[in-house]
Parts: structure tokens; sequence; C-alpha cells
């Protein structure tokens, strides 16, 4: 009988996959392709993931270990699922088991869950079904949460019969005014997706956990025989396996989650919607780097099933692939509530008016009139704590973390007790904390104040400044707690705040039909950062935040305090007008040769001293240089890949990050850039075996590869 090996994926920092030999007892009926194993790992056992069955192994069957077992609690992930995840590893140039075993829930990956032949409790897989039988049970049995289906506007209705839903693959970007009721062609595009096979399943994803509940809650009021299946990293483990397991076997018919969910393995995908598609939140910034709205689209075009994202501000890339023809692009150029329209944005020169606590005289006098007519303000700051930094006001000394290159920012909280605020010293890049100095460290002087001013700090002044206000803040810092995020938005949609104080969660994908004014602090924040795409994020954050006034029948008025009011990015921003920006930052990016003009990677390495990783970066470079020319002249041809006129590939110098220093590491980088994509993908992959091997002559620097990276 011919010997066969099983190929395995692992979550371990090597490319994989593994060898191994079928487990002593196995039926050969059965097929382990897309099943998961334990498999012995050194001294350890491990969960794996069976990728293929062949016939040869480059490693000699003697030194070969057999599977443990093979786990038959679960049926195997579906082929398109394992399609996905290996070209995502590919593209991203990541090993297969780094990116493949942390789709999996933990409670279905852990050894330990498996070890015993009969699990108490029925096993991890049972119990994560009767959780989903019981979840289901309790929301059909409250019934639905709202009342009818809106009618769709003239817009909404063309947007609809445009998506062709049947067609196949297809990639339509669904530009629309902030309240132009995007979501309402999400929910009717579903329902006709669902009703038309009664196997279909539903992927949208969206950017930020606190979005969520939103969906979640509309979703079950819409389609309350179909309860979604949630899918966050901020999930309790259990959850998140009922979640998981439902998806997995087609009993969840809606499935909505972050960026984790682009990796759930539906049994019958029908259509993907990724909602607020421009957004940094869908890149995946630890571990394995990959970005879930592209590989929402590299998903659709495998499943052959139609992709919508949905943006009033749409990434750079996206809108260039659609000017391109790529992508099929659908407009919704109005607000869809009747008497409804977007709202004047004013400029207020800084430079020119003295603030009160932050706040320009004109934004002072129209908070007051919206209280006077009992509706609802937004003050928008994008950085949350009391200050950023709290400095000697003698010698000058700051509140430097001592394992990051940023200055430690002042937090308080209330004592319910005393009523008094206990302060704290933390980064917002590691998590150090420290306590305040009761003096100052340098100098002894007690004399120490807080320099800027955070959500807190502006909080506690327009508390004073508006005494018989109802003021409420909305930060990552006031919602910690699990479900937190809604009952604050409850409160706020009820009536029961005036003055709402949050930052860029605030920014996109609220509804507030009272809210009427927003105001804009620190605009300029990124405004000249070395970042190229720092204008194209701040365009978008504040395009958002501005979208949040006057979205019922109540005109709305946006003021932006800024110093610079003649900046281009300020005229198009007053005007509302993103086809204009997105063609002058386009241009200025093909001038400069920059995405999506061209295509980058990003290597980057950190140590415990920044000459270390720059020193492995310069190695790294000169193997690159050494391999590069001869590959020039046949790997391309050899991969499929046409020939570029020279350079077809830049390389840079190795720098320090801009940030050099986070959590104790000292942090350098290498760009590679390429107007050929496929070109530089090839080189890649060429190039990643050398650097593995030169990596083990450096061990004490850690290194990573970024393709496609949002910041350089």
């Amino acid at each position: 009988m011919t010997a066969t090996y099983w190929q395995i994926a692992l979550d371990v920092p090597l490319p994989g996959p593994f060898d191994y030999l079928p487990p002593i007892e196995f039926d050969p009926a059965i097929d382990p392709v897309g099943r998961r194993v334990l498999v012995p790992w050194g001294r350890s056992q491990r969960i794996g993931l069976v990728m293929a069955v062949v016939a040869h192994s480059a490693v000699a069957p003697e030194r070969l270990r057999a599977v443990e077992r093979l786990l038959l609690d679960l049926g195997a992930l579906p082929p398109s699922w394992r399609a996905l995840v290996q070209f995502a590893s590919t593209y991203y140039q990541v090993g297969l088991g780094e990116l493949a075993l942390p789709a999996i829930p933990a409670l279905l990956r852990t050894a330990s869950a498996y070890r015993a032949l009969k699990p108490r409790g029925g096993g991890p897989v049972e119990r994560a079904r009767t959780a989903w039988s019981l979840a289901c049970a309790e929301q059909r049995s409250a019934g639905a949460l709202a009342g009818a289906t809106p009618e769709l506007t003239a817009d909404q209705a063309l947007a609809l019969q445009a998506l062709e839903l049947g067609a196949g693959f297809r990639v339509h970007l669904l530009y629309g005014v902030t309240g132009s009721g995007k979501t309402e062609v999400y929910l009717r595009a579903i329902d006709q997706v669902l009703r038309r096979d009664g196997a279909a399943q539903v992927l949208l994803l969206v950017p930020e956990i606190a979005l969520t509940p939103q969906f979640v809650r509309v979703l079950r009021a819409r389609f309350p025989a179909w309860p979604p299946a949630v899918l966050h990293s901020a999930l309790p483990e259990a959850e998140r396996s009922s979640a998981w397991v439902a998806a997995q076997e087609g009993r969840a018919r809606l499935v909505v989650g972050t960026r984790l969910a682009v990796l759930a393995p539906l049994a019958h995908c029908a259509l993907i919607v990724v909602d607020e598609e421009h957004d940094p939140s869908y890149r995946q910034q630890e571990g394995a780097r990959w970005s879930g709205r592209d590989l929402a689209v590299a998903r659709g075009r495998i499943e052959a099933v139609p992709v919508l994202l949905g943006s009033a501000t749409p990434a750079l890339e996206t809108w260039h692939n659609a000017a391109l023809g790529r992508y099929h692009r659908i407009d919704l150029p109005r607000r869809a509530v009747a008497r409804s329209s977007l709202p004047a944005v004013r400029l207020l020169d800084m430079g020119r008016v003295r603030a009160e606590e932050g706040l320009a005289p004109q934004a002072v006098a129209a908070i007051e009139a919206r209280l006077a007519r009992g509706e609802q303000s937004l003050i928008f700051l994008n950085r949350r704590g009391y200050a950023p930094v709290l400095a000697c006001q003698s010698c000058g000394w700051v509140s430097n973390c001592p394992h990051c290159s940023v200055t430690l920012a002042l937090h308080g909280r209330t004592e319910s007790a005393a009523r008094q605020r206990a302060w704290q010293l933390i980064c917002h890049h590691c998590g150090h904390a420290d306590a305040v100095p009761r003096a100052c460290p340098d100098c002894g002087e007690i004399d120490l104040a807080p320099l800027g001013r955070g959500t807190q700090r502006l909080e506690e002044s327009i508390a004073a400044r508006f005494a018989s206000a109802r003021i409420l803040r909305i930060d990552r810092d006031a919602t910690r707690r699990r479900g937190s995020t809604e009952a604050l938005l409850d409160s706020v949609r009820s009536g029961e705040v005036d003055i709402l104080v949050g930052t860029q969660m605030m920014a996109k994908g609220h509804d507030f039909p009272r809210l009427t004014l927003v105001v804009v602090l620190g605009a300029d924040l990124g405004l000249h950062s070395h970042d190229f795409r720092a204008p194209e994020r701040l365009f978008a954050t504040l395009l958002q935040v501005a979208g949040r006034a006057g979205r019922a029948e109540h005109p709305g008025e946006v003021l932006i305090q800024t110093r610079w009011p003649t900046h281009p990015l300020f005229a198009a921003l007053q005007a509302q007008d993103y086809q204009a920006f997105a063609r002058a930052e386009l241009r200025q990016r093909q001038g400069a040769q920059l995405p999506p003009f061209a295509f980058q990677a990003l290597l980057c390495a950190d140590a415990t001293a920044v000459a270390t990783a720059l020193t492995f970066l310069a190695s790294a470079k000169n193997l690159l240089l050494r391999s590069l020319g001869d590959w020039l002249r046949e790997g391309p041809s050899a991969c499929g890949v046409e020939p570029l006129s020279t350079p077809a590939i830049l390389i840079a110098e190795p720098v320090p990050m801009p940030m050099v220093r986070l959590a104790g590491r000292e942090r350098a980088q290498l760009l590679l850039e390429s107007p050929s994509r496929p070109l530089l993908q090839a080189m890649l992959g060429h190039y990643l075996p050398a650097l593995r091997a030169l990596s083990l002559e450096h061990s004490r620097v850690h290194w990573h590869l970024e393709v496609d990276p949002l910041a350089i």
C-alpha cells in the first residue's frame, strides 16, 4: 500500500506546513483534509489543521512522527476557507498556521481540551452547539424588536437594483454621503439573498467592536427568524466558539463581526458586506499582518459571491479601483431622511480668537443656542485622558514612558465615595502605568502641570461652563465594561444627554436625530504628519464626524477649530466634497509614485537597541541586493511576471521607525517598493527563505514583514 503523509498547519513561527504520518488507528474512508488534529510538537502537544494529503515527503519517514488523534467532533473546514487562508498566507508572506489557527476560537484549538478521549461535558464543540441553540431560542421567544420596514428612497432603490446580487463575484462600492441610508441598502440586499436561497449565509463586517451592538440590534429586529452570530476579539471564548461553530455548520445565516470575522468558515457564503470599508481598523497589526477589507474581496472572488463595500469616504485605493472599472461604483448622493440635508461647515480661525477652555467664543455661543432649543451637541476631540503630558514648570521635566518614545498621558477617575479624582500616568501604547509624582523627579518642584487637553479635561471644563447641561463622555476609558457602550449610546438616543464629548468612536455609524451641532477640537492633528496617508485619514475622520449633525429634520452645523483655515484639505471639507479631495490626493500620489500607483512591503525589526535592529536590516538589504540582480534577470519570467524597466524594485535605506521605542524594544524598518504588485510578490517569495536563514545569525532581533503597510 502506498504511504501517505499529512501536511499540517500549526501556529508556530515557522513557514510550514509540517509533514506527519497518519494516526495508528485511522479509518481510511474518512478524508482528513480540513479537519483538526492533535499532534506531538517537541515535548508537548498542539492542535493543527490538515491542509493536504500527499504521497511523498521531503523528510525521511523514520524522522516523522504520527498524528495522535483526528478530531471528528466538527466537520471539515470547507475548501473555500482553506483556499482563502492559503491565499492570505502567500500574499502576506506569513506562515500558513500563523494565519489559519488564530482564526479558530481558542477553545477549539487548545490541546488540553482534547487529551481525554471523552471530555467532560461533551467537549467544546458540543457545548458550543448547545449554547447556540439556547441563544436562538431566547431570541425567537423575544420576537421582533422594531417597527415596520422603512420605505426606500429613489436613490436607495436604484442602488439595490444596481447590485445584481445573483450575478456572481463583483465588487460594488456603495459611495453614499453620511446619512444617505447605506445600512438600509445592506439590509435589503441581505434580505434578498437569504430569501432566495434557504441555505445562504451573509457576512457583515464592521470596523470596530463598539459598532457591533447596534448592527446586531438592527439585524435581530429585521430578521427575527435568523439570529446573528457575532465574532470579535472581546467576546468570551465560549460565546465566540458558539458563533463560530454555528457559522461553520451553516446554522447561523447571518454572521457579523470585526476583521476577525472575515476568516469565519461559512458553509454557504452568498454575500459579503464591509461597512466603513476605509477604516484602518480593518488592518490586523499584531502577529500575522493582513487587511480584513482586502481579504473580504479575495474571499468574494474565491466564493464567487458579490462583495459590497460601503463608505462616505472610501479608501483612496478603493476609489482608484472604482475609477479604473475594477469595482462597480454606486452612488447615494442625498440623505435618506426627508427635509434632511448635509450640515453647514464653518472654519474657526484659532489664530484670531481667544479660546475659553479650548472652545472658541463662536463654539460656546452655538452650544448655548442648542441648549436653549433642547437640541444636542457633540464636541469631538480625538485624544483620550485628562492631558497628553504632565510637565514641571521649573526644569522642563515631562512624563515620558520608560518603555516607549512617547509621553505618559495624565488620566483621572472619580472615586465614588469621596468624589475625589485619583490620578494616574498611562502609556497609550504599551499600557505602562505610574502614580503621579508628588514633586518633579528631577528638581523636586511641586508645581507640576498638565499640558494640553484630553476628553476627561474637556468634560470637566464643559461641566463647569454649562452647569445645567447633562454631559456624557464616550471614549475607550468610559466604555471598558462589556455592554457599557450600548447603554451610553441609548442614553444619547433617548434624549438624556445635552452635550456629548467623544473621540473617534463617535465619528461613524451613529445616528442621533436630535444632534444638530458638532464642534471639532484639535482638527490640525495629523495635518503635517510625515505619513503620506495622514491627510486621507484626517479628512475621513472629520467628514465622518461632521456627518453626525442634522440627520433628522433639524438642520445641522459643524464648527471646526483650526490654525490653518486656508489649508486645501479644509476647503474640500467645508464643501463636503470627497471627490475633489480624492482627485487632488491621487494626483499627488501619482506624482510621487505612492500607493495605489506603487506597491510596498516593509521589513520591520526590533531589538533592545536600535543599532542592533539597523545592523540586521543592513545585512538583510545587502543579502537582497546580492541576489536581486540575478533574480530580476531570471526569476520574474519563471514566476510568470512580465519584466519591467530598471529599477523594477526600489530598496530604501534602513531607518529607525518614527516611534523608535515601543514596549522596551527599539525599532527600525526597511522599505521595498515596486510599480508591479506581482513582481514584488514574486521577489518576496524568493527572498524570504534566505531572510529566515539570516535571522538565525541575529537571534536578538525580532522581525516581521508587512505587505501593503498602512504607515511607513
